[in-house]
């Protein structure tokens, strides 16, 4: 059977033929439409995450917030806030766990690295679903940003747009580096190895997405043909933030990653945020990502300051994710070139950073 996800108007989510109930919000008992709508919604939130609904139809979810217990109480207390009656939690995290509709998670990826070395490693991600090199869709790799005081980003969790993949089939996998080695060119180096050893593997399409340092690494992996099939690129930086003297030829470096780029078949999206601290010159950036076409690449999808989210860390927005997350799969994927100009949704911009509900 195949199903959509509606997200907030903006258009389908193409999912395969599931095997996976908690990805088919018509599978979701007592809800409306406006509730399976929200529920595809709730799909695409960060872990730990809850949804709770009542038989009178009702429903809340939260997400990302301290705990599993926390958010799983917040769900319950959202959906007993619109009015519903025993409500209780249908998912929790990749699992749905409503009386009589129990559907464990599916099993996770191996719990080691697929591929490591001195200084990095490949690690699949359990907070994400898995399918395997001969059954996934694709892989999609996310590459962390260099956080400026040092701090250790391994483990952090992917960004939500990755879960719009996920939710259709790529298995999820995160390029963790050590912050005490973590240099760019040399990150870059140990990126290319690690998409490589995904092609050994078996998988037919590579997506290498990131932020920040880590947007930087995945633009540099272009200079190698045939590596990846597509790049999500969400604030690329690698010359810190304002006032740091590396800001100098930054835009220098920039243009030699661009000029390097030999991926003809791999499809390009790059992401920049107005009143972004890591960016010198908004404009000559905006000029450089655009020379990323044809034939260097295989298209360009450039979202130039949308209009939605500011900052470096806009990429994290739900908005983001809720506006242009359907169209970074269908741009990777070969089925369109832009975004359009749909309005962003209206109806809970706030809410649907924590937690949101509504109910009859």
């Amino acid at each position: 059977m195949y199903f959509i996800l509606c997200v907030a108007g903006f258009g389908p989510l193409r999912a395969e033929p599931s095997r996976i109930p908690l990805l088919d919000p018509g599978a979701v008992p007592h809800l409306g439409p406006e509730g399976r709508e929200d529920y595809a919604r709730f799909l695409l939130q960060a872990t730990p995450r809850a949804f709770a609904l009542s038989p009178d139809g009702a429903w809340g979810w939260a997400a990302a917030l301290p705990d599993a217990a926390i958010t799983a109480a917040r769900a319950l207390e959202l959906c007993g806030s619109w009015g519903g009656k025993d409500c209780k939690i249908y998912a929790e995290d990749l699992a749905v766990v409503w009386p009589g509709l129990e559907r464990p998670a599916p099993p996770p990826g191996p719990p080691q690295p697929v591929a490591a070395g001195p200084g990095w490693s490949l690690v699949p991600d359990g907070r994400f679903l898995w399918q395997g090199p001969g059954a996934a869709r694709g892989a999609y790799v996310w590459a962390h940003g260099r956080a400026a005081g040092g701090q250790d980003s391994r483990g952090s969790q992917p960004q939500p747009h990755v879960r719009v993949f996920n939710n259709v089939g790529y298995d999820v996998f995160r390029f963790d580096r050590d912050p005490a080695t973590d240099e760019t060119d040399l990150a870059a180096t140990w990126l290319r190895g690690a998409l490589r050893s995904l092609r050994a593997q078996g998988y037919g399409r590579v997506v290498i997405g990131g932020q920040s340092r880590g947007a930087w690494n995945a633009l540099q992996a272009l200079d190698t043909p045939g590596l990846v099939d597509g790049v999500v690129a969400i604030a690329p930086a690698a010359h810190g933030a304002a006032g740091s003297p590396a800001w100098a030829w930054a835009l220098d470096d920039l243009q030699q990653v661009v000029a390097a780029a030999r991926s003809p078949a791999a499809r390009v999206a790059v992401a920049s945020f107005a009143e972004d601290e890591f960016d010198p010159d908004p404009e000559r950036r905006a000029a450089l990502f655009r020379r990323l076409n044809a034939p260097q690449v295989g298209g360009l999808l450039f979202l130039d300051r949308p209009a939605e989210v500011t900052g470096h860390g806009g990429g994290a927005d739900a908005r983001f994710t809720l506006r242009y997350g359907a169209c970074l799969l269908d741009f990777v994927e070969g089925r369109t070139t832009g975004c359009g100009e749909a309005a962003p949704d209206r109806r809970a911009p706030d809410a649907l950073l924590a937690a949101r509900a509504t109910g009859r």
